[in-house]
């Protein structure tokens, strides 16, 4: 039999608070937070009914940046990633454990014009007007207004 070991996760769902950017005395960026991940169940008398977990999740470095930039409390967003586990020892001298998810990918769920917006510039969207992009994107790459002059 083969050895086989696999931890990936992937999660959509909303954030139950605004999401706080730390930064670490290194000057690593990271944000923490809980993400409310609706999944249905059958009650004794035979009704799905809706029940919601609160899932820890961490973020690092730009993925943390873009979070804290453009979601807000409520706002739907799926990631992908690992579960870990931490210990530690607190000031009583008790082993602690926190069981996270740690975010490698991050997404926007919500269209342009549903769920919570932040107070941007930018009319429509954290990007402006492009539906479509990823952090920093909009930093990086010029928008083409007329594409009859490409080569493709």
């Amino acid at each position: 039999m083969a050895n086989l070991n696999l931890n990936k996760v992937i999660l959509c769902g909303r954030l139950t608070a605004d999401p706080e950017l730390k930064t670490t005395p290194s000057g690593i960026s990271v944000v923490s937070f809980t993400l409310a991940v609706n999944r249905r169940f059958r009650s004794a008398d035979n009704n799905n009914q809706p029940q919601a977990d609160f899932i820890n999740i961490v973020a690092w470095r730009q993925t943390a940046e873009f979070i804290a930039r453009y979601f807000k409390k409520g706002s739907s967003l799926c990631v992908s990633g690992n579960i870990q586990t931490r210990k530690w020892t607190d000031q009583q001298g008790q082993n602690r454990y926190a069981t996270e998810v740690v975010v490698e990918d991050a997404m926007f769920v919500d269209s342009r014009n549903e769920g919570p917006s932040r107070d941007n510039s930018s009319a429509n969207n954290a990007f402006g007007s492009e539906p479509y992009a990823t952090p920093g994107a909009a930093d990086s790459f010029d928008i083409v207004k007329n594409d009859d002059d490409l080569p493709f």
